[in-house]
């Protein structure tokens, strides 16, 4: 990935990492503890930044600031207006200037329900754009995110992925370069993941955007588990429209955003109207405004979740993207060398190609539901287990043989077939440390050494489909804690 064309960083190298050592430090729930399955309390050691991650101490600090002048936009005739337009249109050119995305050329627009919304909105904005060429190739990796919203607005293939030794590898450059020939003129755009969700592998995008380009078709970059953890830059890799959600950038309760060339939205109606979004109304019509991002952001924004990211883009830069990407490869090589220690496990995706902070595996014979519970209620450590949103990768993934089984109506060997079709998913941020990867490790050894007393510890606190007993959930009620807030008061 090409280098990302922004100011430099006002501290030092060695600034930088002296920084990044603090801030590890200042993350809201890093120190959340839990009783667990034998009534012990322990730190929880939350390994699933993939997800959604912690939310930093500073940038929570400076929304709460913020909320000091808390005000709609939309108006200047008063000091609190002014400030919270000031905060958002600051908070759009933050987003630009990280993704190294000119404003003369792209826009930033937030978008709800994280990066769903701004996919559904691109899939929909390029058939607007490109009526006549009916195809969009998606890449095997997905998540549904960018694949399903593409299948409502095009005729869809899937590109294959790279065969290594250890397992897939990334998007297939020779093969999406053949079905671009093969399906000459009819292509609208090709998308894919910068990193995947499931296996962390990075794809190359300036390579994937010259292909697309040469066959006249656009570039849609899924960006959700690359934004926080490498430097981007959309001009240099000459990206047409990149999505990436502000909950996995250490800004949980933030927007979804889309940064988009500006031609591309050039005629294209608005996906959603209302207040905001136009010039003058009457009983006869209405006109739009020209200006973007306003033309795409109809209603009243939320100004306090895009000033936390704009917050968390700002630390971010200020350690350098380059620093953060060399702490998190040193992390994940440290993570895989552990894990391949670990007897009867298996890791997903090759090791010959560079991955972002996501490991996906599966201890031999334990069914990933079982894994991920024994390591949430034996010692703390929260991972995800499933198939991500991402069933397409995750079955290639898995051996061919488990998804072709025949239960031939044996409802016992099916239910157990379903059971195996999933993985579980240790994934890193900022916060994570080689000791909560050695952690990791110790659990699945100690878990794989002593299955049957897990099973029979998680079989005694579960119900007769495996669903957790409620008892056995941590309970949070905002009434209750609310109360006991105000008593302190």
């Amino acid at each position: 990935m090409s280098a990302q064309t922004r100011p430099t960083p006002r501290a030092g190298t060695t600034d930088r990492r002296a920084l990044l050592d603090r801030i590890r430090e200042d993350f809201v729930g890093l120190d959340t503890e839990y009783a667990l399955a034998d009534g012990l309390r322990k730190r929880r050691r939350y390994l699933d930044s993939a997800a959604t991650t912690l939310v930093m101490q500073v940038t929570l600090d400076c929304a709460r600031a913020f909320l000091r002048h808390c005000a709609n936009t939309h108006s200047t005739t008063h000091f609190s207006a002014a400030i919270a337009g000031e905060a958002y249109a600051w908070a759009h050119d933050r987003v630009l200037r990280f993704l190294g995305a000119p404003p003369r050329d792209y826009a930033a627009v937030f978008t709800g329900s994280g990066a769903t919304a701004a996919l559904n909105r691109v899939a929909e904005v390029l058939a607007a754009a490109q009526p006549d060429r009916p195809m969009a190739l998606v890449s095997l990796m997905e998540h549904h995110a960018n694949d399903l919203p593409h299948r409502r607005h095009a005729s869809v293939l899937h590109v294959p992925l790279t065969a290594c030794d250890d397992g897939p590898g990334p998007v297939d450059l020779d093969a999406l370069e053949a079905m671009l020939r093969e399906n000459a003129g009819r292509v609208r755009y090709v998308a894919v993941t910068a990193a995947s969700n499931v296996t962390g592998l990075l794809n190359p995008l300036a390579p994937i955007a010259r292909l697309a380009h040469a066959h006249g078709a656009r570039v849609v970059v899924d960006g959700a588990q690359i934004a926080a953890h490498r430097a981007v830059s959309l001009a240099d890799d000459d990206i047409d429209a990149f999505v990436f959600s502000g909950h996995k950038a250490y800004a949980p309760g933030s927007p979804g955003v889309l940064v988009i060339k500006r031609e591309l939205l050039d005629g294209v109606p608005p996906g959603l109207v209302g207040g905001g979004i136009v010039e003058h109304v009457s009983t006869e019509g209405f006109e739009l405004t020209p200006h973007l991002p306003d033309r795409e952001e109809a209603g009243t924004p939320n100004v306090v979740g895009a000033v936390l990211l704009a917050s968390a883009l700002e630390v971010l830069a200020e350690i350098g993207m380059d620093s953060i990407a060399e702490a998190e490869d040193a992390l994940v090589e440290y993570a895989l060398d552990r894990l391949a220690t670990v007897p009867g496990l298996r890791i997903y995706g090759t090791r010959t190609a560079p991955r972002s902070g996501v490991v996906a595996f599966n201890l031999s014979g334990i069914e990933h539901a079982v894994t991920a519970q024994a390591l949430n209620d034996a010692h703390n450590i929260a991972v995800r287990n499933g198939c991500f949103c991402a069933h397409p990768y995750v079955r290639h993934l898995l051996l061919p043989e488990l998804w072709a089984l025949d239960a031939d109506g044996d409802e016992d060997l099916e239910a157990q077939v379903m059971r195996r079709r999933g993985m579980v998913r240790a994934s890193f941020g900022l916060y994570s440390t080689p000791a909560d990867v050695d952690a990791l490790v110790d659990a699945l050894v100690d878990i794989g050494a002593d299955e049957g007393a897990y099973r029979r510890r998680l079989e005694a606190t579960s119900d007769e489909r495996g669903a957790p007993l409620p008892q056995r959930r941590v309970q949070f009620s905002a009434p209750e804690y609310l109360g006991w807030r105000l008593r302190e008061m």
